[in-house]
């Protein structure tokens, strides 16, 4: 039987911001977009398709890898995100890398500034848990997006919520699946507050506004392979990422 490699501790400030850092698994990181740590890539998954030419909207671009990535891939980034001091730091890679991008310093649900049918793709990576009223984010998504173009998003799985990934006991349980009750970390100098929600509430909140989802995933970390700095063992029994690509429906 093949031995597993010996893997990092688990950050003992692992949390879901952590959990959708850029992580080098052999792989050039100003290359490739991310949906969450220790989880397949845009790379593997496809689910934006070409970029070249694409009005892409990058919403809680939070430090700006994906936003940088999308840009070098000939994409027209629009990259929003509540976080003041995380779009400076987003700003700044962009600089260092060259690419061009139009920065919004705005709530996730206020896109006013985008017309009605003018985003080819939506993104978001793990920003949609500190939104409060997601049934307004999707709203303007859908808005924003032209007919059939894809809305990719990832958020931590409520499963995986279930579980405290780096206590003395891993896998046990220390709350219920269906427990909406807000959760609080810390970023910084600041308090950030998740809003856990079962895959039942994202999907029907995705379909209420009129998007048909055509892929759904919860990959597991494999038995072997590269770890990030937040990898933990729980991850492979437990999902850590929910990843949903829908489509706009109607108009």
């Amino acid at each position: 039987m093949a031995s597993i490699p010996e893997v990092p501790p688990a950050d003992p400030g692992w949390h879901r911001y952590s959990a959708a850092h850029p992580t080098d698994h052999g792989q050039d990181q100003g290359s490739v977009a991310i949906y969450g740590a220790d989880v397949p890539t845009e790379d593997d998954l496809r689910l934006l398709g070409d970029l070249d030419g694409k009005r892409v909207l990058d919403l809680g671009c939070g430090a700006g890898h994906n936003a940088v990535v999308f840009s070098r891939q000939g994409a027209k980034v629009i990259a929003v995100d509540g976080s003041a001091a995380r779009l400076a730091t987003a700003r700044q890679r962009a600089e260092d890398a060259g690419a061009r991008i139009e920065w919004h310093h705005a709530d996730l649900a206020e896109l006013a500034f985008l017309r009605s049918d003018s985003v080819d793709a939506a993104v978001s990576v793990m920003a949609l848990a500190e939104v409060d009223d997601l049934a307004r984010v999707f709203r303007q998504v859908h808005r924003v997006l032209k007919p059939e173009s894809p809305f990719v998003f990832t958020v931590p799985h409520p499963a995986f919520a279930m579980f405290d990934a780096t206590g003395a006991d891993p896998l046990r349980v220390q709350r219920a699946y269906d427990d909406d009750g807000p959760t609080t970390w810390r970023l910084g100098d600041d308090d950030v507050v998740d809003h856990p929600r079962t895959i039942s509430t994202l999907f029907t909140t995705l379909h209420r506004a009129n998007f048909r989802v055509d892929q759904l995933l919860e990959p597991l970390a494999t038995a072997t392979g590269g770890r990030s700095p937040f990898f933990t063992e729980a991850m492979r029994y437990v999902p850590s990422t929910l990843l949903f690509r829908a489509r706009k429906q109607g108009n």
